[in-house]
């Protein structure tokens, strides 16, 4: 195949093609010139050659992709998705648990020879053929089912991520008072055992219950009780209705995320200029405040101590290994989502390289922010830094917020964490539901012809199953969801793309398609991560999370079994998706057994060579290149 890139309105006609034969007409089969984003391809498709593919094509109804107003706007939304709440609740606490320092070694590790590799595989797939996580699979129909699979989880996800935001909705509007409401006893929402945390001391929790977990103070309270109420609720088969306050909060974080991607790329790449920048902002703002406070020096080197011992625990690999993986956000189909709106020949290497970065930099940097006011915490109640060390909604809904309360200027320290905790939570959920609202739309037309009202409706039904999490037991429904939702089978979802990209499209034609895109090939090393490495980390992860998975537990309330089984249930519900689509393409493709196969594992515009018996497949050559 020829490609030649050329500037813009350099080439407005092609040469015209000598009169051909039948016989020349199998040799030649198409010469076209299309414009393409600021690139131009020039493709001939000479049909011996089983390799050869053209260019991708606009779309079924030839009209042109929306592209990013800026190639800033793009980086922003990558980033904004890929830097979450987990970055600042997950990745300290699991770093000061699993050696410090130390446990950087396999975090880096993990993130060379996965994290990246799947990272730039994924924009690099979604640049290439502009299309969302189910229609991309026209390079290996029998893979479309893990489109359907990743974009169910995603939605999956937005069920109950939305909910947390609305929590620290709830906690901003809170916020605007003279006192917070969680410094102190005797609101309407405390029990009887609240205790002032001035007499919590050492001493006092003498019987074995570290700070992080007492459930009686003032802020462990507001929490549990005045947000949640989870007092009123014996078990997640006790749910009661939704709290109207976290109702309302919700609708302002759905119309905010209906808003910001009802127009597409256009207006979500603007709303990230708040939502990705906010948070390093205010994280900067808060190591500096907690840097100054007593203790947070013995914080921040309980955080950085190296204990290279940890690293012959095999859970600390376990724990980078999958933290590297949710962290990146690699599988929800949100990068490919994304890369599509790209320029054709805009440098997705440098963009995975760039933003992987970023992320693994920003969480490292969040536990400073984190540890100073821990060590505070220690310091002020003379405790060890391993009583107060926690994380997930514990660190930053309750730990930190008594930290805050007891500064001076509380309020503003109030007003502005729950800020970024607001904007850390927003630009994720949008990368989510933009993951959705694109796999969809380019798969059926319709929806695309009517994408605002599609918007409208996929914003309204995440919001109807986030009132489930929103209600006295609501708490349960969120933990079951997070257990099972996006556990196993995202882990087994990414597993099946990477196959389905490496070893049945092939990394060298892979390869071809980002020097079509870039001018140049992707390094032996990257070839060898894709068709090796990170397929080898998938299944370990996969393996890890079933062989460790313990069932739903939210602090000591064990999950009844039924409840378990219909976790199960929800996480087969989006992987089922793989084998029933592969037998539905299989059953439905024409032709011989041979030929079934054939249609399901050709690139649909190669498709006229399996009539020939040209099958690029079912040659040794294929599987062996690299």
């Amino acid at each position: 195949m020829n490609i030649q890139v050329l500037p813009d309105h350099k080439l407005s006609s092609v040469a015209p093609l000598k009169p051909y034969d039948n016989a020349e007409k199998n040799e030649v089969e198409l010469v076209l010139a299309k414009d393409r984003n600021g690139a131009q391809c020039i493709n001939s498709s000479i049909v011996p050659s089983p390799s050869s593919h053209a260019c991708p094509p606009v779309s079924s109804e030839g009209e042109e992709r929306e592209t990013w107003g800026k190639k800033i706007d793009f980086l922003l939304s990558v980033i904004g998705f890929a830097v979450d709440l987990a970055n600042v609740w997950r990745f300290p606490y699991l770093c000061y648990k699993n050696g410090g320092g130390a446990f950087l070694i396999p975090y880096i590790l993990f993130l060379v020879i996965a994290g990246m590799p799947l990272f730039y595989m994924e924009l690099a797939l979604g640049q290439y053929n502009r299309e969302g996580a189910a229609t991309v699979w026209k390079i290996c129909p029998v893979f479309k089912g893990v489109g359907y699979t990743v974009i169910i989880i995603a939605l999956y996800v937005g069920f109950y991520y939305n909910v947390i935001i609305a929590w620290s909705l709830y906690y901003l509007f809170c916020s605007f008072t003279s006192e917070l409401p969680w410094l102190k006893c005797g609101n309407s929402w405390n029990s009887i055992n609240c205790t002032d945390p001035k007499l919590l001391s050492g001493s006092f929790l003498g019987n074995g219950t570290s700070y992080s977990k007492y459930k009686f103070t003032p802020a462990a309270e507001f929490y549990e009780r005045g947000v949640l109420h989870l007092h009123e609720s014996k078990g997640i088969q006790d749910l009661g209705l939704p709290r109207w306050q976290l109702v309302l909060c919700l609708i302002v974080v759905v119309f905010i995320l209906y808003f910001s991607l009802w127009k597409g790329v256009k207006s979500s790449g603007k709303v990230v200029y708040i939502t990705a920048t906010m948070p390093y902002v205010v994280l900067f703002v808060l190591l500096i405040r907690g840097i100054t406070l007593p203790g947070a020096m013995d914080g921040i080197r309980a955080y950085l101590h190296i204990d290279f011992k940890q690293l012959n625990n095999p859970t600390v690999w376990i724990d980078a290994a999958t933290q590297i993986f949710y962290s990146l956000g690699a599988g929800f189909g949100v990068l490919i989502a994304f890369a599509s709106y790209n320029k054709f020949d805009n440098n997705c290497y440098r963009d995975a390289l760039l933003t992987t970065t970023v992320n693994c930099v920003t969480s490292f940097f969040s536990g400073f922010a984190i540890f100073s006011v821990l060590g505070y915490m220690a310091f002020k109640h003379g405790v060890n830094i391993e009583d107060v060390a926690t994380e997930g909604a514990g660190l930053v809904f309750i730990i930190y917020p008594e930290a805050i309360s007891t500064l001076p200027g509380s309020t503003f320290w109030a007003i502005v964490f729950f800020i970024m905790l607001l904007t850390l939570g927003i630009d994720s959920s949008m990368g989510g539901m933009e993951a959705v609202i694109t796999g969809l739309t380019d798969d059926f037309k319709i929806l695309k012809r009517n994408r605002k009202l599609f918007t409208f409706a996929t914003a309204f039904g995440t919001f109807l199953m986030a009132l489930f999490c929103i209600t006295n037991g609501g708490i349960y429904v969120l933990t079951l969801l997070d257990t099972y939702a996006a556990g196993t089978s995202i882990l087994f979802g990414v597993l099946v793309e990477a196959i389905g990209v490496s070893w049945f499209y092939g990394v060298d034609r892979f390869s071809e398609d980002i020097e079509r895109m870039m001018g140049f090939k992707p390094g032996l090393y990257w070839r060898l991560c894709w068709k090796f490495v990170s397929p080898a980390f998938l299944l370990f992860v996969v393996i890890a999370s079933i062989v460790t998975s313990t069932g739903a537990r939210y602090d000591d309330y064990v999950f009844p079994r039924w409840s378990n089984v219909v976790g199960w249930g929800i996480a087969l519900s989006s992987m089922l998706f793989v084998p029933f689509y592969a037998i539905y393409k299989f059953t439905s493709a024409p032709g011989t057994l041979k030929e079934k196969i054939a249609y399901c594992i050709t690139p649909e515009h190669e498709h006229h060579l399996v009539a020939e018996g040209n099958v690029r497949q079912f040659k040794l050559k294929h599987w062996l290149a690299i």
